[in-house]
């Protein structure tokens, strides 16, 4: 059994050096989408959703690598060295591994794409400075400040009425990308 392991373990690290190797130069696309932008690394996933799925070949391999390596640790050891032991509980430990690599690269990609849509649903009720004028029924541009960045965005008086520069606004609303504000007193 110790055999089958040290093939798993040798396996499954070679299919990940390989798939690293074959991504990065022919970069990693496989012949159809599948929702995933086409991308074999996301595994078969039809959200659309940025990162990878449980039956991607990174995590499979990672399974099979630790599954291997695990169960070599465990033959070793007096107490677990029962392949009726030593294959469960490899089972077992590659499982909890896949599922960590799984929330890792999640996690990585999910922070990595995500887009600025999401955090302008959040600046309602914001202050914001007005850095050059609202006219009366026009429209001037403000500036605020999101996660310690500076932004500068068109924006209109939700009264109509005409605001001076310099002035400090509340962000009432967005609508596409243009912000609505009014006057803070």
């Amino acid at each position: 059994m110790m055999l089958f392991y040290g093939v798993c373990l040798v396996v499954g690290l070679m299919f990940t050096l390989i798939s690293a190797v074959a991504g990065h130069l022919f970069g990693g696309h496989d012949g159809g989408d599948v929702g995933t932008g086409g991308h074999a690394e996301a595994g078969f996933d039809d959200s659309g959703v940025p990162g990878i799925s449980f039956f991607s070949p990174l995590v499979l391999a990672s399974f099979i690598a630790a599954f291997g390596g695990l169960g070599i640790v465990f033959s070793g050891i007096k107490a677990t060295e029962s392949v009726w032991l030593s294959a469960p509980l490899s089972v077992a430990g590659a499982l909890c591994i896949a599922v960590l690599v799984l929330w890792l690269f999640n996690l990585v990609f999910s922070r990595s794409q995500s887009s600025s849509e999401s955090h302008v649903a959040t600046l309602t009720g914001q202050a914001a400075t007005l850095i050059s004028p609202i006219p009366e029924n026009g429209v001037g541009e403000i500036a605020y400040v999101q996660g310690g960045t500076r932004y500068t965005a068109p924006a209109r008086s939700e009264k109509r009425g005409a605001i001076p520069q310099g002035q400090t606004v509340k962000i009432t609303r967005v609508v596409g990308t243009q912000f609505y504000v009014e006057s803070v007193e």
